[in-house]
């Protein structure tokens, strides 16, 4: 069978016009493949970390020794470092801004973690750099004389040293326990949504069931304004509500369960008016021709018909709003999602990991739960 030229130039355009649409995907979503083979160490490590979660954790011991750095040399007079004893060794013993140095400590604890800081003249404080000792408790890393870390009125910055090292029984670590607190607050600011949302949702949905609203001069504005609410409402994306609301509140699990609730209200007032329009008519005939008025066909005759999917919508949605809290708290809406940005922005990978799997597992008890009640339900 031979294409027609009319079929074949069409043919040609298509394809010319996906491989148009192609390459302009692949150059605007910046694909560099050799980029991600170079750095498969880097992100092989990154989901390491996450699949190890910081779970279990000793008490550690803290052991804090400083000295005085001059930034720049000769602003403040240098001291001569102790000869023996757990000590820090800067060499050369001064610098300029933005020069290297060499830092070493000695004898001190063994096999212990080291976070090293700055402590300014005015009392603040900016950790540098992180590392650990040996066995033989000793560490050597280059550190930059930050022009922060200037001296100030004949007051040089001091180089701070805390070893931490692990002592006593093994227990929950601090990681665990905060991840547990900030998970309650997401499963409870999901909770107090879907109540509020149920609460208003329910009975506007009544004015947004064609077959209960749609009916005269009155009824029929009541039911296309009370869609268009719910409409509007469903077109904002909970991350929107969420940057709104914590722009307005501050940032907080408030302004997260308010983003929640608005959504919600629009979601669950669309899905509730489905279930009203969708229910059988024959009881509501029965019911009018017996000489029922509206309110007790609506009663009688409708709610009873609704309370399961009610319920189930419910259910379902409670689900989706503990998996969508984790997320609008990356804008500052407080729960979990907020202490995982935190830990991501602070390259704690282990911890963060600790709240991806504190994550999943709730998602996958939600769900399965939903799934149960909604089993019986039907």
């Amino acid at each position: 069978m031979k294409t027609s030229p009319a079929r074949f130039v069409l043919y040609a355009l298509l394809g010319a016009a996906v491989v148009f649409i192609y390459s302009t995907s692949w150059n605007v979503t910046q694909i560099d493949f050799p980029k991600l083979l170079l750095n498969l160490p880097k992100g092989q490590q990154i989901v390491a970390d996450f699949l190890t979660p910081d779970l279990t954790a000793r008490e550690k011991e803290v052991v804090t020794i400083e000295i005085a750095f001059p930034i720049p040399c000769g602003s403040v007079e240098s001291s001569a470092p102790p000869a023996s004893g757990p000590r820090l060794i800067a060499n050369p013993g001064c610098a300029a801004e933005r020069e290297k140095f060499n830092l070493e400590g000695f004898e001190l604890a063994p096999d212990s973690d080291v976070a090293i800081r700055w402590q300014f003249p005015d009392g603040r404080q900016l950790t540098a750099i992180r590392t650990r000792t040996n066995i033989d408790g000793y560490f050597s890393v280059v550190v930059d004389a930050r022009p922060l870390a200037a001296s100030v009125d004949g007051a040089a910055s001091r180089l701070q040293v805390d070893t931490a090292t692990e002592v006593g029984d093994l227990g929950p670590s601090q990681a665990l326990l905060d991840v547990v607190d900030a998970m309650m607050v997401t499963i409870f600011m999901a909770l107090l949504s879907i109540v509020i949302a149920t609460a208003v949702a329910a009975p506007l949905s009544f004015l947004a069931a064609s077959n209960i609203t749609r009916k005269g001069p009155v009824g029929t504005p009541v039911y296309y304004t009370s869609r268009s609410i719910f409409n509007i409402a469903r077109s904002y994306d909970p991350l929107v509500m969420a940057t709104v609301f914590s722009f307005w509140l501050g940032f907080g699990p408030f302004a997260g369960a308010l983003a929640l609730t608005v959504v919600t209200i629009a979601s669950l007032g669309k899905l509730f008016s489905e279930a009203v329009e969708s229910i059988d008519h024959g009881p509501l005939e029965a019911m009018q021709a017996s000489g029922a008025n509206r309110l007790q066909v609506v009663v009688y005759g409708v709610i009873p018909q609704i309370v399961p999917d009610f319920v189930s919508f419910i259910i379902y949605h409670w689900d989706i709003n503990v998996r969508i809290s984790t997320i609008i708290g990356f804008v500052g809406g407080g729960g979990i999602g907020y202490y995982l940005r935190q830990q991501i922005s602070a390259f704690s990978y282990n911890q963060a990991g600790t709240a991806i799997w504190a994550i999943v597992i709730v998602v996958m008890a939600m769900d399965f739960l939903s799934a149960e009640v909604r089993k019986r339900l039907t």
